[in-house]
């Protein structure tokens, strides 16, 4: 019994011994084998590997590019105009053994996190120190020229880099703004520009619009004066074949036109219902009522044309002064109501 008991402890000590000294490193790791804080071996192939159990110690590192973001970093280009920029950048630990020791030397047991730390600080510096040299201007980094500057970045902070065993791939602006100080004066300004714009278009408008009004001003009066005058044209023409047709008949037999214009005269003076005419008996008015009251025995002078009587001058007897009335076969009425 004692004898079954030690062979499965020793079993389970071997079992324990064989698993202890065997690791496997993934694809996406870098792995460093210690020996009491000492660097003895260094895997970058994945695969299995073999260590001193209990005396040796595996540590492993990210061997894939990882991402860095920066703070936002005010910088000054040599036009004097303040911005602040958003940077982050690709990195990895270096390939070789000797870059994964140098990282392990630099960072100790910091790893990545003391890493990112550092070189956080070494690309702002490097952004710093580009973005702020002699020629670059804010308009530079604005513009695709800064993909250059962007390079240069990359290449300083690179070479800092290899002294913690890392290597920077790239580096990239994710954006570019004002200082906040300064946000509020350039909104003001850009919003008076585009004020400043739209005044302008308005006025071109009201300035193409007046241009139109007088323009349809002017056809307006064109038109309107060439109807005019091919109206007076037509109506001068009406005119003068109205005045042909009238002397005409004048020519023909001129007392007719005479005794017809006399009763358009007539009917034209005596319209209405309520009409006062107020004559002298021996007005041509009346030659050819005149003529009709000849024909009918009663002269035309016999009659008054009109009678007015005052209180004043009525005689006592009114009943004895006659009530003037129009001659006889007249067809006058003097007095209308």
């Amino acid at each position: 019994m004692n004898r079954l008991t030690i062979a499965l402890a020793a079993v389970v000590v071997l079992l324990v011994v064989a698993l202890s000294s065997v690791f496997i490193v993934e694809e996406r790791e870098k792995a460093l084998i210690l020996q009491f804080g000492q660097i003895k071996q260094v895997k970058n192939d994945p695969g299995l590997g073999f260590k001193i159990p209990f005396i040796q110690e595996v540590v492993r590192y990210d061997d894939r590019i990882l991402s860095l973001d920066t703070p936002a970093i005010e910088i000054t280009p040599s036009d004097d105009r303040r911005l602040v920029v958003d940077a982050f950048a690709r990195y990895r630990i270096g390939d070789t053994d000797d870059a994964v020791i140098q990282f392990r030397q630099a960072v100790g047991l910091g790893g990545l996190e003391s890493a990112e730390d550092r070189l956080a600080s070494i690309l702002i510096d490097e952004i710093r120190a580009v973005l702020g040299a002699e020629g670059v201007t804010s308009n530079t980094i604005l513009s695709s020229e800064r993909a250059e500057l962007m390079n240069r970045i990359r290449a300083n902070a690179d070479a800092e880099a290899a002294a913690l065993g890392l290597d920077v791939v790239d580096v990239r602006l994710k954006q570019t703004n004002l200082p906040e100080q300064n946000l509020a004066a350039t909104f003001d300004r850009m919003r008076a520009e585009r004020e400043r714009e739209a005044t302008d278009e308005r006025a071109r408008g009201a300035e193409a619009a007046q241009r139109v009004q007088a323009q349809a001003d002017r056809t307006v009066v064109e038109i309107v004066s060439e109807a005019t005058r091919e109206a007076e044209i037509v109506r001068g023409e009406a005119d003068g074949e109205r005045n042909g047709i009238f002397a005409e008949a004048y020519g023909a037999d001129e007392d007719f036109f005479r005794f017809y214009r006399s009763l358009t005269a007539y009917e034209n003076a005596l319209k209405g219902s309520n009409s006062t005419l107020v004559i002298t008996p021996d007005s041509e008015f009346f030659e050819f009522l005149d003529s009709a009251g000849v024909s009918s025995g009663v002269g035309a002078s016999d009659a008054p044309a009109a009678v007015e009587t005052s209180p004043e001058a009525a005689p006592e007897d009114e009943a004895s002064v006659p009530e003037p009335q129009p001659a006889p076969g007249s067809g006058v009425t003097l007095g209308g109501n």
